[in-house]
């Protein structure tokens, strides 16, 4: 089915900030999705001029699901200070679950539903959990059926130390069942698809160091995010990303060995992005009615497209998603400005970066007579990315939509893409505006 064109009226994006980003198991590891959320959740309000009151509803993405606080967006807002009254609901799509929060509150906003959304992410990556093992979930079980002395020493005596082997959680989520693939695979699958060689992906990933830690030093990102207060005193705060590195250099990262295929592959730890922890969060509500109370918006969501395609190359999600984004309006890659394209891999920008400048590709996969157009790399990521900044999945998508409004802003700048590749094969983007 082709996908339909937005309502006329464009989505306003009152406001967005995020929270300051920390790896996992750094220095935001004590503190979980929930309270992340709720951080960036009561600042954003704050500082829109709206009160807690003026939100009908709360959509957040989220993706590794935390037990203890179920449906976590409820959480997040009752715990950010909203009323008992206002509704809330998670959402997940892997990786574009922070695009999917923004898209569900606008197509409730243009469905009657709503008239004020707030949307978002969190994740905290530190605190996907280990799992027991299946057999020691049966010792356990066990165990709890033995009723006699004789019968629970005959299931201790079965015990042995492998059990205690745990199910990495975070290892399974980035395992697609489908193709039986680790993310890292499927980027080396790029890799040999499109000829990317190994220096290729470190010099992409020395830019975007290079290229954040210059956001860094100008304080750019200070227009975009907030400190984190850190446990146990909450009175030291988390200031800057602690991803990016000043000190990274091509040297260090032709030294790195390959993380995913270790006899032939040539993605490592350096050229992909960090398992990292943060939020996010947006205001929505209809052009007109930003026009009414007197707000002016940060930016504009005007069209939206998701994808999929083969789980085993799925991070070529960006430019099936962009596809579709064209043809739904009908534009051109010369009409946007800027891109912000998150950076899961290295190697998967760049075959993006490819495929969108191949008029084989383009034929071959999109059904399209040529090439979609070259995306300038002068356009792109132009304040680094995930590589550099990190990706904690229930969030990036929002991240990467308030970084570029922001970027369009302080370039006089327009029209931007917001584009992702999702895990087990599929693709988001999103065309902004910022007049």
């Amino acid at each position: 089915m082709k996908a339909k064109a937005m309502d006329s009226e464009r989505i306003a994006i009152i406001d967005g900030l995020r929270t300051t980003m920390g790896k996992a198991g750094g220095i935001l590891r004590d503190i979980p999705a929930d309270e992340l959320g709720a951080l960036a959740v009561r600042e954003v309000v704050y500082r829109s001029g709206l009160k807690f009151e003026d939100i009908d509803e709360v959509i957040l993405g989220n993706v590794a699901q935390p037990s203890n606080a179920a449906n976590i967006a409820r959480v997040v807002a009752l715990k950010a200070g909203l009323p008992t009254s206002t509704p809330a609901y998670t959402v997940h799509r892997n990786c574009a679950s922070g695009f999917e929060s923004i898209t569900s509150g606008a197509q409730k906003i243009l469905a009657g539903d709503a008239e004020i959304i707030l949307a978002g992410g969190t994740e905290s990556m530190s605190n996907i959990p280990l799992l027991y093992s299946k057999k020691m979930t049966r010792f356990f079980e066990a165990m709890w059926k033995a009723k006699t002395l004789t019968q629970k020493l005959a299931v201790l005596s079965s015990f042995r130390l492998s059990f205690l082997e745990p199910v990495i959680g975070v290892v399974d989520g980035l395992t697609d069942p489908v193709c039986g693939l680790i993310m890292g695979l499927t980027a080396e699958n790029l890799a040999k698809e499109f000829g990317i060689d190994r220096l290729e992906q470190d010099q992409y990933a020395l830019e975007s160091h290079q290229k954040a830690v210059k956001a860094v030093e100008s304080g750019v990102f200070r227009q975009e995010s907030i400190p984190v207060p850190l446990l146990p005193d909450l009175e030291k705060f988390h200031m800057d990303d602690e991803g990016p590195r000043a000190n990274q250099t091509l040297a260090a990262l032709q030294k790195l060995k390959p993380y995913f295929d270790r006899k032939n592959g040539t993605v490592t730890v350096g050229n992909s992005c960090p398992l990292t922890d943060g939020a996010a969060a947006v205001i929505l509500m209809k052009e007109s009615k930003a026009k009414a109370m007197g707000l002016t918006p940060m930016g504009y969501l005007k069209a939206y497209a998701y994808a999929g395609l083969e789980p085993h190359r799925m991070g070529l999600g960006p430019i099936y998603a962009t596809a579709k984004l064209i043809d739904k309006t009908g534009m051109s890659m010369k009409d946007i400005d800027l891109v912000e394209l998150n950076e899961a891999f290295a190697v998967q920008v760049l075959a993006n970066l490819k495929a969108f400048d191949s008029d084989a590709f383009s034929q071959r996969c999109l059904g399209k007579d040529k090439a979609l157009g070259a995306i300038n790399p002068d356009c792109l990521n132009v304040n680094g990315g995930a590589i550099a900044l990190g990706h904690p999945v229930g969030m990036t998508g929002t991240r990467i939509v308030i970084s570029l409004l922001k970027a369009l802003k302080n370039r006089n700048l327009q029209r931007g893409l917001a584009t992702l590749c999702v895990g087990g094969g599929q693709g988001g983007s999103l065309l902004v505006e910022v007049a």
